[in-house]
């Protein structure tokens, strides 16, 4: 059975994600003294006295306000009242009701869904009864006095939410998933391949660069596999990072890289290779996971028979560290080769895990020597006594040698070279350490 749904709603600055962050354990939406920070719908499992639910986080809420981010931000609210069982509008106590507040109260009436009417911001609890007499006027229960800041009363909270829920056992639902993050710089259609493979204009898509800001779970599933798409906000160059919000979102997205099974890296096929490029790139290297390239907006470029070919070509020269990472040029508008991508993906996840068996190596790297022989260093050469496959995710191999001074990069790299000839390791780094064997 599907875990029940619970959205938190509210107008800007109410403390909302500060509410989500506290009940989720973790500070995953962004938190900021400043409105209109969350943008679109944030998902967390929330676990509670063996009662499990799914919370979401929204922007806020200003429904006579006509800009386009604020409409947008009213959009995916909608969504996430329609897909939830419950539903928890936040007010604050300390600035009391406000129009925003009763315009809100009245789209939530009309959802007929059950309401619990949330006081924020309560800090003296000597007085919390008298305070929550004034918002009765908006029409719903009593409303559960609570500073989100401080957890004052949130297990309270907690408890009155499993009450209005069925019971759904903590039963690790999400372990079977495969966490993908996609990546790269602003504007280049993350957010719009995460809706092509949804089938939903699942998270907000503007061409306002910097729209997304929080790094967005998805699940959906394809082909009986299920897939968590983490779409992640995109990183600007450090001088523009500016803002506080741009830093935590920056944050965000190497924290969804570290949890990722792999990365998804977008370039834009109109702009190709940026510096800003081989920057969020190389987080994913760094972490070692496994990795594919994806080159978006190809339905926007002129193309002749061998454009593909020397744009592939351009990509592994700018992007030497990731020789690796099979390229596929795509159209997230149109659809063009999303399926493959996805296969790539599974593939190259499979591959991260790789184990190769002792006997096997060793055979491999002894005839590589016999082939080419290490480089003398102060006449003194160096020998490869064993080796063994010690970890994945990458795949990473320790070498028992006599010296590991006497390894000259370049030969390490032939090593490399020769194991991906051997093994393949498409899509993964792999990581070679050197042990002297005494």
């Amino acid at each position: 059975m599907a875990k029940p749904v619970v959205a938190i709603v509210g107008r800007p600055n109410v403390g909302k994600s500060t509410l989500f962050n506290r009940l989720a354990g973790n500070r995953i939406s962004i938190v900021e003294g400043e409105p209109n920070i969350t943008r679109d719908r944030v998902y967390a499992d929330i676990s509670w006295l063996n009662n499990a639910f799914i919370m979401v986080d929204t922007g806020g809420l200003e429904p006579s306000n006509d800009d386009l981010i604020k409409n947008k931000i009213k959009y995916q609210a909608e969504i996430a009242m329609n897909e939830a069982e419950l539903i928890l509008f936040i007010v604050d106590g300390k600035s009391g009701i406000t129009t925003t507040d009763q315009e809100i109260a009245q789209l939530l009436r009309r959802t007929n869904k059950k309401v619990i009417l949330v006081v924020n911001k309560v800090d003296d609890f000597s007085n919390a009864e008298q305070l929550k007499w004034d918002f009765y006027s908006l029409g719903f229960d009593e409303p559960v006095s609570i500073s989100a800041e401080h957890g004052k009363n949130t297990g309270d909270l907690l408890d009155i939410i499993v009450d209005n829920l069925p019971h759904i056992p903590n039963d690790n639902e999400r372990d079977d998933l495969l966490n993908i993050a996609i990546i790269g710089k602003p504007n280049v259609g993350k957010s719009s391949l995460v809706n092509y493979i949804v089938g939903d204009e699942r998270v907000i898509v503007s061409d306002i660069p910097g729209t997304t800001r929080d790094a967005i779970d998805t699940i959906v599933e394809k082909n009986g596999v299920k897939y968590n798409l983490i779409d992640t906000a995109g990183l600007r160059r450090k001088s523009r990072v500016k803002e506080a919000v741009e830093y935590y979102s920056v944050l965000r997205t190497i924290r969804a890289v570290e949890r990722a099974e792999a990365s998804l890296m977008l370039i834009d096929a109109t702009e190709g290779i940026t510096s800003q490029d081989k920057k969020i790139v190389g987080y994913a290297h760094e972490s070692g996971k496994a990795i594919v390239i994806g080159v978006n907006k190809w339905d926007l470029v002129d193309k002749d028979n061998k454009l593909m070919e020397d744009y592939r070509d351009e990509i592994y020269y700018q992007l030497k560290f990731l020789n690796y990472a099979p390229i596929t040029f795509i159209s997230a508008l149109t659809g063009e080769r999303v399926d493959e991508v996805i296969k790539l993906l599974e593939y190259s996840i499979d591959q991260n895990n790789m184990r190769i068996k002792t006997g096997v190596l060793n055979e491999v790297l002894e005839e590589a020597i016999l082939l080419r022989e290490p480089p003398a260093v102060k006449g003194r050469r160096l020998k490869l006594y064993y080796a063994t496959q010690v970890g994945i995710k990458p795949p990473t191999f320790v070498l028992f040698v006599n010296n590991p001074d006497l390894m000259h990069f370049s030969y390490q790299r032939y090593l490399d070279n020769t194991l991906r000839k051997a093994f393949g390791f498409i899509g993964t780094s792999i990581r070679i350490k050197l042990k002297s064997r005494k």
